[in-house]
C-alpha cells in the first residue's frame, strides 16, 4: 500500500495536481480511505456470484461462442448434452445438501454435509473437464479457460436489458479513464526523467508535445501487449498485483533513502536499486516465496546494500 499511494506515477501525479500541500494531503487521505472498500466491493461482487451458483445452476462451461461450436457438431453434441444431463443431475443432489445446510444447527450433520458437498463439486470438476474434452476435440485452438466468463455470463442472463447497458458503459468509461491517466503519467515521466534530460534537453515546447504524444502511443502498445499476455493468465487481478510487487519495493526503497538518509549518494542508491531489482527477480523465478513479499525484499536491499556501497565508497576517497 505504501508502495502504490506513495511512489506510484498515477498516484503523485494526483497530489502534485493539488494547488496547495492541504489539497494533496486531503487527495492521499480520501484515495486511501475510497480504495480499500472498493477493493472490498469488487472482491465482494465475486463471493456473492460464487453464492449465487450455490442455489441455481451454473452452466457447463461459459463460453457461449464455445459451445455454440461444438453444437454445431453433430458428432460433440450428443457427447456434450450428455455431460450436460450429468452435471444437472449432479447440481441437484448438491442444491439440496446446501439448502440443508444452511438451516442444520447440528455439527456433526454439518460436517458430513460438508465432506458431501465436496465430494460432488470435485464430481462436477471432472464433468467439466470432460467437457473440455469435448470442446477441444471440437476445434484445438478454443480456449477451454472460463473464467474470465463467470461474471459477463451472469451479468448477461439474469440482468435486466437496462442494467446490463449501465453496467457495460460503467465498465468502459472508468477502464478508459484509468487507462489514460496510466499513460498519460508514463509519457510524463518519459519526456521529463529520460527523454529532456539525456536525448533532447534544449527542445521547443511544441517538439516536447509532440514527443510526449508519440512516447503515449509507445506505452499504448506496451500496455496493449501486456494486456494480451495477461489474457492467458488464470488471474488478472493476481497478475496485475505480481507484476506491481515486483518493482514497487525497489522504487519505495529509493525514495525512502532519498527522504530519511540523505548520506547515501545517487550512484551508491542506482547500483543498489539495480542489485535489489535483480534479488527480487531472482526470488521471483528461483523460489517460491508469495510475491507480496517481494516488496519487502525490494525495499530493504535497496536501503541496506546503497547503505553498504556508500560506506565503502566513503572509505576508498
Amino acid at each position: 500500500a505504501l508502495s502504490y499511494f506513495g511512489t506510484d506515477q498515477s498516484q503523485v501525479a494526483r497530489y502534485l495536481s493539488g494547488k496547495t500541500l492541504t489539497e494533496s494531503r486531503l487527495g492521499l487521505m480520501f484515495n486511501g480511505l475510497l480504495k480499500i472498500p472498493m477493493q472490498f466491493i469488487i472482491l465482494f461482487i465475486g463471493v456473492m456470484v460464487f453464492v449465487f451458483y450455490q442455489f441455481n445452476q451454473s452452466p457447463l462451461f461459459f463460453n457461449e461462442s464455445a459451445v455454440a461450436q461444438v453444437y454445431a457438431n453433430p458428432e460433440n453434441k450428443e457427447k456434450f448434452q450428455s455431460i450436460e444431463t450429468a452435471y444437472a443431475k449432479i447440481f441437484e443432489e448438491k442444491r439440496d445438501k446446501v439448502e440443508t445446510l444452511a438451516l442444520s444447527e447440528d455439527d456433526t450433520e454439518i460436517e458430513r454435509l460438508k465432506e458431501d458437498i465436496k465430494n460432488i463439486e470435485q464430481e462436477e470438476e471432472k464433468l467439466r473437464d470432460e467437457a473440455k474434452s469435448v470442446i477441444q476435440s471440437t476445434n484445438p485452438n478454443l480456449e477451454t479457460n472460463d473464467t474470465d466468463y463467470v461474471f459477463i455470463s451472469f451479468v448477461m442472463q439474469y440482468l435486466p436489458a437496462g442494467i446490463i447497458g449501465l453496467l457495460l458503459a460503467v465498465i468502459f468509461s472508468a477502464a478508459m479513464s484509468s487507462t489514460a491517466s496510466e499513460l498519460n503519467a508514463l509519457a510524463s515521466t518519459t519526456i521529463i526523467d529520460i527523454y529532456k534530460r539525456n536525448i533532447k534537453k534544449d527542445g521547443s515546447e511544441k517538439h516536447y508535445l509532440v514527443a510526449s504524444k508519440l512516447f503515449t502511443l509507445f506505452w499504448g502498445l506496451v500496455a496493449v501487449s501486456f494486456a494480451t499476455f495477461a489474457g492467458l493468465l488464470d488471474n488478472l487481478i493476481q497478475a496485475v498485483n505480481i507484476l506491481g510487487s515486483i518493482f514497487y519495493g525497489t522504487i519505495l526503497g529509493i525514495f525512502l533513502v532519498g527522504f530519511f538518509i540523505k548520506k547515501i549518494g545517487g550512484d551508491a542508491v542506482f547500483i543498489g536499486a539495480l542489485i535489489a531489482q535483480a534479488i527480487v527477480l531472482y526470488f521471483h523465478f528461483y523460489t517460491d516465496l508469495a510475491y507480496l513479499w517481494f516488496n519487502v525484499v525490494g525495499c530493504g536491499a535497496v536501503i541496506i546494500i546503497s547503505w553498504f556501497i556508500e560506506i565503502i565508497k566513503n572509505r576508498n576517497s
